[in-house]
């Protein structure tokens, strides 16, 4: 007697625009060099708006250099135009470096990655001088002292610039808190310091209390083996876990702007590997289907990873 198996769960979506459908209409514009287009939109994002995002949009689309640098040349005011080309400039750097642990990463490649760091500063430098509470701005700032290690504390001087105008800014707080970590020459007791900061002073349904999550992702990536379980078994910090949780993405007010995906995502993944499963399961129904690389490329493929974990967090969570 064969019994009817429960549909398949479609897999995991990791394509930005499923969950922020403007993302793809700032890439279609960025390759039509639709200029006015992508100013006209920035421009009407609400107060408050993390415009890290659409900056990375447009960034991320290959070639968009090749007609942003004479944009800026003839507009060298354009605070957005510096922004866009200055964040090119690093995604350009980053390609050339790849994300390979130092060690692996050449003598060419550092110098190439820091060619075009160097040109990053120059432009965005500029641009937070003519609007210093451009956040897009001051959040690649973060990222360029980070790869020309200018060290921990120009970062947080940087991020405090930011954090004037954006008191709760997701990606400025999440570049800081890379930084903030023993791989850029920062501690642990720094990041999780920081991101307890962060979601203590954040309103009640805020993305920043995720940040808990991520140092907790990062910490426990460090680790090997048993130390990684026993990490995760600490009272402590399922404690710290489950009270950011309910802070964000179980807070009624939980708002979905960007980065909520990574953030429920890291959630998901840290309840899952502590086996609480409960937990874990309510934060896969908030995803739907939807995913990040982040946390997931951490736990081996992560399309693989994604669904291993939420078919075993949905049969008994």
């Amino acid at each position: 007697m064969s019994h009817a198996s429960a549909p398949a769960l479609p897999p995991p979506d990791f394509e930005a625009a499923s969950a922020h459908p403007e993302a793809a209409w700032l890439r279609q514009a960025a390759a039509a060099q639709d200029w006015a287009g992508i100013r006209t939109y920035v421009d009407s994002l609400p107060a408050g708006t993390d415009r890290a995002f659409a900056v990375r949009q447009v960034a991320e689309v290959k070639g968009v250099e090749e007609w942003l640098r004479p944009l800026v040349e003839a507009q060298p005011h354009d605070v957005l135009a510096l922004t866009v080309l200055g964040a090119r400039e690093v995604n350009i750097g980053w390609e050339i470096r790849t994300s390979y642990a130092a060690e692996h990463v050449s003598r060419e490649q550092f110098a190439g990655l820091h060619a075009h760091l160097r040109q990053a500063e120059q432009l965005l430098i500029r641009a937070t001088a003519l609007d210093p509470a451009f956040d897009a701005a001051w959040a690649e700032r973060i990222t360029t002292a980070m790869g020309l290690q200018l060290g921990q504390n120009e970062a947080r001087r940087r991020y405090d610039q930011l954090a004037k105008h954006h008191p709760y800014h997701l990606t400025g707080q999440a570049r800081l808190l890379q930084q903030l970590c023993p791989k850029w020459s920062g501690s642990w007791e720094a990041a999780h310091g920081f991101v307890r900061e962060c979601a203590a002073a954040a309103p009640e349904g805020a993305l920043s209390a995720g940040l808990v999550a991520e140092a907790h992702v990062e910490h426990w990536f460090t680790l090997k083996g048993a130390e990684r379980d026993a990490y995760l078994r600490q009272p402590h910090v399922q404690k710290e876990l489950a009270e950011a949780a309910d802070r964000s993405v179980f807070h009624p007010r939980f708002q979905r702007g960007y980065g909520w995906v990574t953030v429920t995502g890291c959630f998901a993944a840290l309840f899952s590997l502590m086996g609480d499963l409960a937990r874990a399961a309510a934060c896969f129904r908030t995803l739907g289907n939807l995913a990040s690389d982040y946390p997931w490329d951490y736990l081996g493929d992560p399309a693989k990873a994604y669904i291993r974990h939420r078919d075993a967090a949905l049969a008994r969570g």
